[in-house]
């Protein structure tokens, strides 16, 4: 039931989100991107203070702020549709040639995005465990990377609304995958250096979200919705494969140098990023 609420919030709010946002479409991906990363955050903190104060049979109460929150929901979006015009959309079968070409590098795309957004989320603190870092770094250095990481979110789908979203897209894989080498030749994986580091790693490696989800949008306009659902679809199913896969290689290998081929098939993305199509929507007369 869990996983259903997930995929049925996931996958047409960002095809809502885009109906409303007009021409600044990676500015509103951006704000959904940065309440998510601030929901990670926070939302451990809120679920500790309800056991301390209710004990773990009593965190049940924390559900009111679920069902405040859908209600919120319902009552704001009732009138937004999924939809870029108010009209139906047409048949998906007619545009799928066109889905294809956008949706095979974008494919690449979260693949290699996915190496080092695992290393990074998952195996992080055990990595700086297993390489010297007291217990306490260990823990602050999660919360330092997802903190970095909502202002990154908030930043780089407006900066894609100016600039466009392939040069944002090419400096965040760019920069995190240099930075994530830099971080790895660090003499000693503690101190004010680190956090910097980590910092600047969360900044870039988390900010790619909205820009993809904003050319998901201008690329699916008569299905919003649909496109944003396969898009999530490939995301979830990719980044489990690349976890436990991550995980087999740090077992054969060690996580240092499995953080060094996640942080060179992050590189990579740079191929496929330029293989996406252009800006124009993938409408039924451009499938035509």
């Amino acid at each position: 039931m869990i996983g259903l609420s997930v995929a049925a919030f996931h996958a047409p709010t960002p095809a809502m989100i885009a109906r409303i946002s007009g021409k600044r479409m990676g500015m509103g991906m951006s704000m959904y991107m940065a309440g998510g990363e601030l929901g990670r955050t926070l939302g451990p903190l809120v679920a500790v203070a309800g056991v301390s104060a209710w004990g773990l049979g009593g965190i049940y109460r924390l559900i009111a702020i679920g069902w405040g929150s859908s209600l919120i929901l319902l009552w704001r979006f009732r009138d937004v549709s999924s939809n870029a015009q108010r009209k139906p959309a047409g048949s998906i079968r007619d545009a799928l040639p066109a889905m294809g070409k956008f949706f095979l590098p974008i494919l690449l795309i979260v693949i290699s995005r996915s190496f080092i957004i695992v290393s990074l989320s998952t195996y992080l603190p055990t990595f700086l465990n297993f390489e010297g870092a007291t217990l306490a770094m260990a823990g602050i250095s999660l919360s330092v990377l997802e903190g970095a990481g909502v202002a990154g979110a908030l930043l780089a789908g407006t900066v894609s609304d100016r600039f466009g979203r392939k040069p944002v897209l090419l400096a965040a894989f760019a920069v995190s995958s240099l930075l994530m080498f830099a971080f790895l030749q660090l003499d000693q994986l503690q101190g004010w250096l680190m956090i910097v580091t980590l910092m600047l790693m969360g900044f870039f490696a988390l900010s790619a979200q909205p820009v993809l989800l904003a050319l998901v949008q201008d690329h699916m306009a008569e299905h919003r919705a649909t496109g944003n659902g396969l898009y999530m679809s490939i995301t979830f199913l990719v980044r489990s494969l690349v976890l436990v896969l991550i995980g087999m290689a740090g077992d054969a290998w060690g996580l240092r140098t499995t953080f060094e081929i996640s942080a060179a098939i992050s590189a990579l993305a740079v191929v496929p990023i330029l293989m996406l199509p252009k800006s124009e929507k993938i409408t039924l007369e451009a499938a035509e």
